[in-house]
């Protein structure tokens, strides 16, 4: 048989190792909220009369977010994707840094008010990325544990579970790293609770979304 004509029937590397569609819009959906949160973070709005940084609003759903990815790929998967954002979060917030230090075209006349928005305080950006990584992979492991040693039944349970330790965690992290020591700690502790009772609600209303992705087998361990 002519060589050649092998080659041109076999078929193509895509077609032999298909990847799930689902599981690259669930990746990019958790990518982006994960950006998406942390640039609506340097706006601090006032809701219901409480002051609250508005990425707030977002950021929660990435817990959901997270374990569609779990679903989807396991629990190797979800660590991946996991450190992957926590490195792309941190290489933005560099990249926004230097933006924000190149000298403005005077024509622009905006780039004091586009650096004083997007040159984040280093505190800030790091303790949240540093409680975003250390929240979700607390969410992986819980979310593995009670699949694999409780139910794979009840799948809004796993994802209440998970988010139930997941989501103060994140929420301690990040306002003791971002605001400990530098403010009074009753004015971290009603930061804190604020934004505990919104991640939660938001938590809660995320829920549904797990159903979006197919349930696969996990792996054993690693």
């Amino acid at each position: 048989m002519n060589t050649h004509s092998a080659a041109a029937a076999a078929p193509a590397a895509d077609d032999s190792a298909p990847v799930a569609v689902s599981a690259l819009l669930v990746t990019a959906a958790y990518i982006a909220a994960q950006m998406l949160s942390d640039i609506a973070s340097l706006k601090i709005g006032v809701v219901a009369g409480l002051a609250v940084d508005m990425g707030t609003f977002i950021y929660p759903i990435t817990f959901t977010l997270r374990d569609l990815v779990h679903r989807e790929a396991g629990r190797r998967g979800a660590r991946a994707i996991v450190l992957a954002a926590g490195g792309i979060n941190l290489a933005m917030a560099a990249y926004l840094r230097w933006v924000a230090s190149v000298p403005a075209d005077a024509s622009w006349g905006l780039g004091r008010e586009f650096a004083a928005i997007l040159s984040p305080v280093a505190r800030i950006v790091l303790a949240s990325i540093a409680a975003e990584v250390l929240s979700e992979l607390a969410d992986t492991e819980m979310y593995h544990w009670f699949v694999t040693r409780v139910t794979r039944r009840h799948v809004w349970a796993r994802v209440l579970v998970s988010n139930a330790v997941s989501v103060p965690l994140d929420n301690l992290v990040f306002c003791v790293g971002a605001f400990g020591w530098t403010l009074p700690w009753q004015t971290v502790g009603e930061i804190f609770l604020i934004n505990l009772i919104v991640k939660g609600a938001v938590t809660l209303a995320s829920i549904p979304l797990i159903w979006l992705a197919r349930e696969r087998a996990l792996p054993p361990a690693g």
